[in-house]
């Protein structure tokens, strides 16, 4: 389904995201997890392209199957790693031949061992030149972008960052999902920005239970994600502590969520990084507090 349909539909939306297991204990591992959150009955998955656009085919591989074997709501992300004309349009094609309504496109990361990223291709430089060639040529899709609560990390400050957003969504993009943030604060700094620059279209809020807290503090580095110290100070006494460090990475997740919630935002997408415990235990918590 279209999720600019869906969003037509529901308030709030609830999603997932996954990455193409690389490994054979991953990928029954995987199989799991999957299992776990098909429970959910999310509104809709999302599958990551691959650290720099390494496993494409077993991404689309991973696609089809979520989309029409285990007949989920499959969002495909696709960057602009080795992107020409010629394989766009032929990348297009084939996911919507296998069924995919919606898209993720962004920039992507730079490959393995290169600090910069360099594009293949002049015509796909940016997320935005993405996003105004699928909006031109395949109209079928549904377009979601990212969003920088505290700015991109190449970014040199906010509002340079909400003057891309803006391009972005002015190129045709429908819908804008964060990266991580710890402090709801960021994202409600965002979103009235966003509002101020006349973003329009739904913000929806990602969230990450931190369970493993040197895995999380690398990835929030990387995407310009900060840890608040009080954040920190919640955390750090239970590093060492594997069972506790899960416990209080819940309850900090739930509490994001709830407030989030409460404070409007139209749903939430949780990375999952492919383990669904922590997820399901935040996700299933949340109706018994919502109404308290």
């Amino acid at each position: 389904m279209k999720l600019t349909d869906l969003f037509q539909q529901k308030k709030s939306t609830f999603s997932f995201e996954l990455f193409p297991p690389r490994s054979y204990k991953a990928t029954i591992e995987f199989g799991i997890n999957v299992g776990q959150l098909l429970k959910m009955n999310p509104d809709y998955i999302s599958v990551t392209y691959g650290a720099g656009g390494s496993t494409q085919k077993e991404t689309f591989d991973l696609i089809d199957y979520l989309q029409n074997s285990v007949g989920l709501n499959t969002m495909a992300h696709y960057t602009c790693l080795n992107a020409t004309r010629e394989k766009v349009e032929q990348d297009m094609n084939q996911l919507k031949d296998i069924g995919i309504e919606n898209l993720m496109l962004l920039r992507g990361d730079p490959p393995k061992g290169q600090k910069n990223f360099v594009p293949t291709s002049e015509d796909f430089k940016n997320a935005s030149d993405l996003v105004a060639h699928v909006n031109r040529k395949h109209k079928h899709f549904g377009i979601g972008v990212a969003g920088y609560p505290e700015k991109h990390p190449e970014a040199e400050h906010l509002a340079q960052d909400l003057y891309h957003l803006k391009y972005k969504m002015d190129q045709g993009a429908d819908f804008i999902v964060t990266q991580m943030f710890f402090d709801n604060a960021h994202y409600y700094r965002f979103a009235e920005r966003c509002k101020e620059i006349g973003i329009t279209q739904r913000i929806i809020p990602g969230i990450i239970p931190i369970t493993n807290f040197k895995q999380i503090k690398r990835f929030s580095e990387l995407a310009g994600s900060q840890i608040p110290e009080q954040v920190l100070e919640l955390f750090k006494p239970h590093e060492n502590n594997p069972k506790k460090l899960y416990e209080v990475g819940v309850y900090y997740a739930l509490k994001q969520c709830i407030d989030l919630l409460e404070n409007g935002a139209p749903g939430i997408h949780f990375y999952t990084l492919n383990k669904s415990r922590a997820t399901i235990d935040v996700f299933e918590s949340i109706p018994s507090m919502l109404k308290r």
